[in-house]
């Protein structure tokens, strides 16, 4: 069983950066595939991006591209996400997830309790 922990959320303007960390315990970090989500008030929760176990390939929403950056330190058990030019429509909570297998599906495993994203305008 992984235990998800994020942090790093907050208000910021518009414009600005937030780096979002997530600690992983209780399991193998390095097997597992990382995921970033977040869900808006009123929407479904969206896939932001994710990383590979194997490899480290990375990939992200489109609307991100550009503007935000997942990491992974496999021996801090932490995945990063550097969020800079923040917008308003960013504003959600944001999850971490974890795969058990070494692609991208979408379709984590694990999930973390969340963290808060604010961007004012």
């Amino acid at each position: 069983q992984v235990q998800l922990v994020e942090s790093g959320g907050g208000l910021v303007q518009a414009g600005g950066s937030l780096k979002l960390s997530c600690v992983a315990s209780g399991g193998t970090f390095s097997r597992y595939t990382m995921e970033w989500f977040r869900q808006a008030p009123g929407k479904e929760r969206e896939f932001v991006g994710g990383i590979r176990s194997i490899g480290g390939n990375i990939a992200y929403v489109d609307s991100v591209k550009g503007r935000f950056t997942i990491a992974r330190d496999n021996a801090k058990n932490t995945m990063y996400l550097q969020m800079n030019s923040l917008k308003p429509e960013d504003t959600a909570v944001y999850y971490c997830a974890a795969e058990n297998r070494p692609i991208i599906t979408r379709k984590p495993d694990y999930w973390g309790q969340g963290t808060q994203v604010t961007v004012s305008s």
